[in-house]
């Protein structure tokens, strides 16, 4: 059996178990629903991107198959999602044009870009940074980004040429001067009530497929193409050639914030996918072997010229209900995609590109989850604000969402920070069940005339500190005779340099007003530091008390 080291860095070696306990027929019928799922979605999120629809089918061969041995979670499906399609698309047209090889080099680029990010972050253990985004600011982003993915799709939904001008409304108002084109207006809304219909009505199906296959043939018959609609037309037959993409250091500049972006956002969906199928499976996952998988799979995107590639939600779950238990499924993914590629691109030519547009509005509508944004402002009124701030820059910088959610990044990081310098502190009585709580919440007495406890319910460190000497000159100030203010400091986790300060200077000031300072409740690693710094001698045995009971016990006795 190999060690535990090579399957964590080589998770496929952990498969041959789950073959012998589960079997591999949920591994290859999963792969093969998914398949029928996932080719015309990369064909889709290739046209959501502004790229060439068979680089949408290249990010879903060689990109899913090295996922697929590197991740940690197998039942995710790697490949193009709507999120990081309108992220690449968006951030590539102010510097070049959309169906030219200096767009699909950009791309290629950016998938490189986020793909050492990912790669790097996963190797170095720091997969803990991408957690730094708040939920409710995901979700701000991914509604208004929904939002936007739909809109940006009416124009092609409908037949209708949209300029890319930077703005999205602007744009949207320009095309619809133009009226729409009939036949595309048709081929489109009907594919999109189909796919709903088959959706609520017949689940089991394949829709995506049906409707795709329904709308080619009805396309070739109608003669559509011919008659001026917009149609997928060639795909390059074959297999893509690995080419080192070409590099930039102004490109690179330039790209660098949105590849951080799309390094953060397909890892957030990569790893909710992940947590909600490891649960169901009680199979370990690991988010920085994820990260190096999702990162890897980048890699190989960017020297297969392919786009940036993530985890996608819909067809992760889609594998997992379907019976996957290994990457196998993904292997078998891939090799239907390689057969699409080697032998069936003749038979998408007559594809109406209104079709792809309502395939991306049908998955991209499950993405629109108002309620969460209600549900952060019933948290907290930070949440709120954060979400809805999120949303609204989302919107107003559209189709450039990575500033939004950049935006949202950075409020979320200062309204963290500025939760952290207010911490809870109370002062504290006698409450009747016998513990000692929040006097002014309860109506309770303080425990002496001369005795105050304030509760701190925060590490003490330098984001804190000013706070804590603040309560503290308040706390010898909260009766008239006060000679002792014991600290409950079981809440103070940590403790830092600053903090050691404040106390010391305390120590000195309450001794220079006939006063004096203890503790009780204090953690191991405050007393280690407070030894290390010559501080707790200073304390004059006054601070190892276990509980308000014991130092009162002490204290009341011979005030300290």
């Amino acid at each position: 059996m190999p060690p535990p080291a090579a399957e964590r860095f080589l998770p496929f070696l952990t498969w041959p178990r789950q073959w012998a306990k589960h079997g591999i027929r949920g591994d290859l019928l999963a792969g093969l629903t998914v398949a029928l799922v996932l080719i015309p979605q990369s064909l889709a999120y290739a046209q959501l991107g502004s790229l060439p629809p068979y680089v949408g089918l290249y990010a879903a061969l060689l990109p899913a198959l090295v996922g697929a041995l590197f991740g940690s979670c197998g039942q995710l499906s790697t490949g193009p999602v709507a999120l990081t399609a309108l992220l690449s698309g968006a951030s590539l047209l102010p510097l070049a044009k959309p169906d030219t090889p200096e767009f699909l080099a950009l791309a290629v680029l950016l998938a490189l870009l986020s793909g050492l990010i990912q790669l790097l972050l996963g190797l170095l253990r720091l997969g803990w940074l991408l957690n730094l985004m708040s939920y409710p600011v995901l979700m701000g982003f991914i509604n208004a980004a929904a939002l936007v993915i739909c809109l940006s799709q009416l124009p092609p939904l409908l037949g209708i040429s949209m300029p890319n001008e930077g703005q999205l409304l602007s744009d949207l108002a320009h095309a619809f001067g133009h009226g729409i084109d009939p036949a595309s207006t048709a081929f489109g809304l009907t594919a999109l009530a189909a796919l709903f219909l088959i959706r609520h009505f017949t689940p089991a199906l394949p829709g995506v497929l049906i409707v795709v296959a329904l709308a080619t043939v009805a396309s070739a018959a109608t003669g559509f193409a011919a008659a001026g609609g917009a149609v997928v037309g060639e795909i390059p037959h074959g297999l893509p050639q690995l080419q080192r993409p070409a590099i930039s250091v102004d490109h690179i500049a330039m790209l660098l914030p949105t590849a951080f972006v799309i390094a953060l956002v397909s890892f957030m969906e990569a790893a909710s996918s992940a947590k909600l199928i490891s649960g169901k499976t009680r199979q370990p996952w690991d988010q920085n072997q994820e990260l190096i998988g999702q990162g890897l799979a980048k890699l190989a995107a960017a020297f297969s010229g392919a786009m940036p590639v993530s985890a996608s939600f819909s067809r992760s779950a889609l594998n997992y209900a379907s019976g996957a238990r290994t990457g196998l499924s993904n292997l078998v993914t891939v090799g239907m995609v390689l057969l699409t590629l080697l032998y069936f691109t003749p038979l998408l030519w007559h594809l109406p590109k209104p079709v792809l547009a309502a395939i991306i509005l049908q998955a991209v509508a499950n993405l629109l989850d108002f309620k969460a944004l209600r549900r952060a402002w019933h948290a907290s009124r930070d949440d709120g604000l954060a979400a809805t701030l999120t949303f609204v820059a989302t919107l107003a910088f559209a189709p450039n969402i990575q500033t939004g959610i950049l935006t949202g990044l950075m409020l979320s990081l200062a309204l963290m920070v500025y939760r952290s310098m207010s911490p809870r502190v109370a002062l504290l009585g006698l409450h009747p069940d016998g513990t000692y709580r929040d006097l002014e919440r309860f109506g309770l007495p303080h425990p002496a005339p001369y005795l105050v406890i304030l509760r701190f319910d925060s590490p003490l460190t330098f984001v804190t500190a000013a706070t804590f000497e603040d309560a503290m000159l308040r706390a010898a100030r909260a009766q008239p005779e006060v000679k002792t203010v014991l600290v409950s400091g079981a809440g103070i986790n940590d403790i830092d340099a600053t903090g050691l300060h404040v106390i010391a200077g305390l120590i000195e000031r309450f001794r220079a007003q006939g006063q004096s300072l203890a503790f009780c409740g204090l953690k191991k690693q405050v007393i280690d530091a407070m030894e290390r710094d010559g501080l707790w001698p200073r304390l004059n045995g006054h601070a190892a008390y276990r509980t308000e009971a014991h130092a009162l016990t002490h204290l009341l006795e011979s005030p300290a």
